[in-house]
């Protein structure tokens, strides 16, 4: 499977990475040119391309701040499955009411933005450094929630989860994907699939747990 990435900072590479190990064909994009991601790519390996080529792969991740998202060109990805990694940081991303009023949710508006497209909300709820191959063969096995409204995108990106070493819990649709946004129970948080079950059953959209929490050592 062709995997394009959009985003080249710690998101995207460790996705990068992690695809590559896994035996998929991976293009990484960022802002700038494919020429200054040679060093990077080289790395990982992968393949160095611009956001036009990336967005041409089998499946194309998002794993760039949420706010840029918005002046990316919606023809660009017509046909793709488009993975939604993205989460909402006011401080970062700018107040955006329907979020702060949990009028819709973070992919709603990805999939508003790019309507040709397929938009799986996946990959978010994980912290970069916890996508390392080695960490992911150690650790017991992890389950990541997942949610869309297209049933083989879906099934697509759910293999994927499994290709990488990761259990796939389904949340429901793009509505229903608040339950593991930013601050909520199942968000960044290693958990095995009966304990990501519970934790997407104990969301409250008006709640939100401390800022940060998630990081804290041990998570």
């Amino acid at each position: 499977m062709k995997i394009g990435i959009i985003g080249a900072g710690h998101l995207g590479a460790s996705l990068a990475r992690l695809a590559a190990a896994r035996g998929c064909k991976v293009m990484i994009s960022n802002s700038g040119t494919a020429e200054s991601l040679q060093p990077l790519a080289a790395s990982i390996p992968c393949a160095a391309a611009s956001a036009k080529e990336a967005a041409r792969c089998d499946v194309v991740f998002l794993g760039i701040p949420f706010k840029n998202i918005f002046s990316m060109d919606p023809s660009l990805f017509t046909g793709r499955i488009l993975v939604d990694a993205n989460n909402y940081y006011p401080d970062r991303d700018g107040k955006i009411a329907r979020l702060d009023n949990r009028q819709a949710t973070t992919s709603e508006l990805v999939q508003e933005h790019f309507p040709s497209a397929t938009v799986v909300k996946a990959f978010n709820a994980i912290l970069a450094r916890d996508l390392d191959i080695r960490q992911i063969a150690l650790a017991p096995k992890r389950a990541l929630p997942m949610a869309g409204d297209d049933g083989a995108s879906k099934m697509a990106v759910a293999d994927l989860h499994e290709k990488f070493g990761f259990d796939v819990v389904d949340a429901g649709t793009l509505q229903d994907s608040w339950r593991f946004e930013r601050a909520k129970p199942a968000y960044c948080i290693p958990l095995g699939r009966l304990e990501m079950e519970s934790a997407l059953a104990q969301a409250q959209k008006h709640v939100e747990l401390p800022h940060g929490s998630w990081r804290k050592p041990g998570h």
